[in-house]
Protein backbone atom coordinates (compact mmCIF):
# COMPACT_ATOMS: atom_id res chain seq x y z
CA UNK A 1 0.00 0.00 0.00
CA UNK A 2 1.24 3.59 -1.18
CA UNK A 3 1.99 6.29 1.59
CA UNK A 4 -0.60 8.47 -0.06
CA UNK A 5 -2.98 5.82 0.88
CA UNK A 6 -1.88 4.93 4.21
CA UNK A 7 -2.77 8.32 5.00
CA UNK A 8 -5.89 8.52 3.39
CA UNK A 9 -6.67 4.94 5.27
CA UNK A 10 -6.11 6.85 8.66
CA UNK A 11 -7.72 10.17 7.79
CA UNK A 12 -10.77 7.74 6.96
CA UNK A 13 -10.80 6.57 9.67
CA UNK A 14 -10.96 9.41 12.10
CA UNK A 15 -14.31 11.05 10.13
CA UNK A 16 -16.30 12.53 12.48
CA UNK A 17 -13.81 12.55 15.40
CA UNK A 18 -11.68 15.21 17.16
CA UNK A 19 -8.30 14.78 15.96
CA UNK A 20 -6.96 17.55 18.03
CA UNK A 21 -7.15 20.12 20.78
CA UNK A 22 -4.39 22.71 20.60
CA UNK A 23 -2.85 24.67 23.25
CA UNK A 24 -3.78 28.12 24.65
CA UNK A 25 -2.78 31.67 22.99
CA UNK A 26 -2.92 34.54 24.74
CA UNK A 27 -4.83 37.67 22.32
CA UNK A 28 -3.44 40.38 24.18
CA UNK A 29 -3.44 44.16 22.79
CA UNK A 30 -0.04 44.27 21.60
CA UNK A 31 -0.54 41.21 19.21
CA UNK A 32 -3.42 42.96 17.99
CA UNK A 33 -1.59 46.03 17.34
CA UNK A 34 1.19 44.36 15.56
CA UNK A 35 -1.91 42.58 13.46
CA UNK A 36 -3.39 46.26 12.76
CA UNK A 37 0.04 47.54 11.42
CA UNK A 38 0.75 44.15 9.71
CA UNK A 39 -2.58 44.18 7.72
CA UNK A 40 -2.65 48.16 7.45
CA UNK A 41 -6.27 47.64 9.20
CA UNK A 42 -6.36 50.05 12.14
CA UNK A 43 -10.17 50.32 12.59
CA UNK A 44 -10.17 52.26 16.58
CA UNK A 45 -12.58 48.96 17.95
CA UNK A 46 -9.14 47.32 17.67
CA UNK A 47 -6.31 49.83 18.41
CA UNK A 48 -8.13 52.22 20.72
CA UNK A 49 -9.26 50.17 23.82
CA UNK A 50 -10.15 53.05 25.79
CA UNK A 51 -12.68 54.24 22.64
CA UNK A 52 -13.92 50.61 22.14
CA UNK A 53 -14.44 50.39 25.78
CA UNK A 54 -16.63 53.56 26.37
CA UNK A 55 -18.29 52.89 22.63
CA UNK A 56 -18.63 49.42 22.24
CA UNK A 57 -20.94 46.81 23.70
CA UNK A 58 -17.33 44.89 23.90
CA UNK A 59 -15.91 46.41 27.31
CA UNK A 60 -12.81 47.23 25.47
CA UNK A 61 -10.84 46.66 22.18
CA UNK A 62 -11.49 43.49 20.04
CA UNK A 63 -9.08 41.29 17.76
CA UNK A 64 -9.62 41.40 14.20
CA UNK A 65 -11.62 38.53 12.32
CA UNK A 66 -8.65 37.57 10.32
CA UNK A 67 -6.23 37.41 13.23
CA UNK A 68 -8.17 35.08 14.72
CA UNK A 69 -8.28 32.77 11.52
CA UNK A 70 -4.67 33.41 10.98
CA UNK A 71 -3.73 31.85 14.96
CA UNK A 72 -5.55 28.80 13.20
CA UNK A 73 -2.17 28.08 11.48
CA UNK A 74 -0.29 28.12 15.16
CA UNK A 75 -3.09 25.45 16.52
CA UNK A 76 -2.64 23.04 13.10
CA UNK A 77 1.12 22.97 14.09
CA UNK A 78 0.12 22.21 17.47
CA UNK A 79 -2.39 19.18 16.32
CA UNK A 80 -0.87 17.65 13.43
CA UNK A 81 2.04 16.40 11.87
CA UNK A 82 3.20 15.62 8.59
CA UNK A 83 2.53 11.64 7.13
CA UNK A 84 5.26 9.50 6.53
CA UNK A 85 5.94 10.50 2.58
CA UNK A 86 4.35 13.46 2.66
CA UNK A 87 6.54 16.47 2.05
CA UNK A 88 4.57 19.02 2.07
CA UNK A 89 1.57 20.95 3.45
CA UNK A 90 -0.72 23.15 1.97
CA UNK A 91 -3.50 25.53 3.06
CA UNK A 92 -5.90 25.12 0.40
CA UNK A 93 -8.31 27.44 1.63
CA UNK A 94 -12.24 27.09 3.29
CA UNK A 95 -15.75 25.85 2.74
CA UNK A 96 -17.52 27.71 5.44
CA UNK A 97 -16.21 30.29 7.75
CA UNK A 98 -17.83 31.87 10.62
CA UNK A 99 -17.00 34.49 13.47
CA UNK A 100 -19.40 33.44 15.76
CA UNK A 101 -17.89 36.03 19.10
CA UNK A 102 -15.90 38.84 19.29
CA UNK A 103 -12.24 38.16 21.07
CA UNK A 104 -11.57 41.00 23.17
CA UNK A 105 -7.96 41.79 24.09
CA UNK A 106 -6.79 39.63 26.78
CA UNK A 107 -8.22 36.41 25.65
CA UNK A 108 -7.20 33.15 25.55
CA UNK A 109 -7.69 31.06 22.34
CA UNK A 110 -7.22 27.31 20.84
CA UNK A 111 -8.32 25.50 18.40
CA UNK A 112 -10.07 22.49 18.03
CA UNK A 113 -10.21 20.02 15.16
CA UNK A 114 -12.93 17.57 13.86
CA UNK A 115 -12.07 15.35 10.52
CA UNK A 116 -14.63 15.88 8.29
CA UNK A 117 -13.08 14.10 5.11
CA UNK A 118 -10.18 12.98 2.85
CA UNK A 119 -10.14 13.09 -0.62
CA UNK A 120 -7.23 11.80 -2.80
CA UNK A 121 -6.74 13.80 -5.87
CA UNK A 122 -4.18 12.27 -7.41
CA UNK A 123 -1.19 10.30 -7.02
CA UNK A 124 0.54 12.86 -4.96
CA UNK A 125 -2.57 15.12 -3.51
CA UNK A 126 -4.71 14.19 -0.60
CA UNK A 127 -7.24 16.98 0.21
CA UNK A 128 -7.79 17.04 4.08
CA UNK A 129 -10.90 19.04 5.36
CA UNK A 130 -11.56 19.53 9.00
CA UNK A 131 -13.93 21.62 11.00
CA UNK A 132 -12.09 24.32 12.93
CA UNK A 133 -13.64 25.32 16.28
CA UNK A 134 -11.49 28.20 17.53
CA UNK A 135 -13.05 28.45 21.22
CA UNK A 136 -12.44 31.40 24.19
CA UNK A 137 -11.26 30.36 27.44
CA UNK A 138 -14.52 31.00 29.74
CA UNK A 139 -17.04 31.61 26.69
CA UNK A 140 -19.61 29.28 25.41
CA UNK A 141 -19.78 30.79 21.83
CA UNK A 142 -16.35 30.22 19.95
CA UNK A 143 -14.90 32.71 18.66
CA UNK A 144 -14.90 31.33 14.93
CA UNK A 145 -15.99 27.72 12.97
CA UNK A 146 -14.63 27.21 9.78
CA UNK A 147 -14.56 24.29 7.50
CA UNK A 148 -10.60 23.82 6.59
CA UNK A 149 -8.65 22.44 3.73
CA UNK A 150 -5.16 21.41 3.95
CA UNK A 151 -3.35 19.79 0.71
CA UNK A 152 -0.98 16.89 1.87
CA UNK A 153 1.75 16.82 -1.19
CA UNK A 154 3.58 12.75 -1.03
CA UNK A 155 6.71 12.50 -3.10
CA UNK A 156 6.05 10.70 -6.41
CA UNK A 157 5.26 7.00 -5.98
CA UNK A 158 7.34 4.44 -7.57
Amino acid sequence: MSQIAIAKAAMDAQIGQEVGVSNWILVDQAMIDDFAKTTHDDQWIHIDPERAAAETPFGGAIAHGFLTLSLGSRFAYDCFSMAEGQVMGINYGFNKLRFLNPVVAGSRLRGRFVMKSATQRNATDLLRETQLTIEIEGQEVPAMVADWLGLAVFGAQD
